[in-house]
């Protein structure tokens, strides 16, 4: 088993992110909770995105057996997390509502709320192809 993140992987990573993030950076609602969210419950969802990400490669991708690879598997969840950001933040750009140079804090609370689902959609389709 290959637990090497090559350009393949990159790819299902940011497709993933894609499908998720494109139709909740859609949602008027998504963008309200990028305004309104206190920073406490952005890191509350930082953290449940970092803890689900982990959980799940630790079940799908690594097949509970990290011990030997610890910082592949961390490596893993790093990547993906950063990758679905960029994915997001795309989207948002395309969107007009990501407003980073005017209002860096609404553009960043907004990348946080959506990239949540937009991770787990990436870690999926990359466990996909994972024997």
């Amino acid at each position: 088993m290959n637990f090497k993140f090559n350009l393949e992987d990159a790819g299902q990573v940011a497709i993933g992110a894609f499908a998720m993030a494109v139709p909740i950076s859609f949602s008027e609602e998504a963008w309200r909770l990028g305004e309104t969210l206190p920073l406490t419950n952005l890191i509350v969802l930082l953290l449940l995105s970092v803890a689900f990400l982990g959980f799940f490669a630790f079940q799908s991708v690594f097949q509970g057996d990290i011990r030997l690879r610890i910082p592949v598997f961390i490596f893993r969840i790093f990547v993906a997390y950063i990758i679905a950001g960029c994915v997001v933040a795309l989207v948002l750009i395309s969107l007009n509502k990501f407003p980073l140079l005017s209002e860096p804090t609404v553009a960043l609370k907004r990348l946080l709320v959506i990239t949540m689902p937009a991770s787990m959609g990436a870690i999926i389709v990359d466990s996909l192809d994972k024997e």
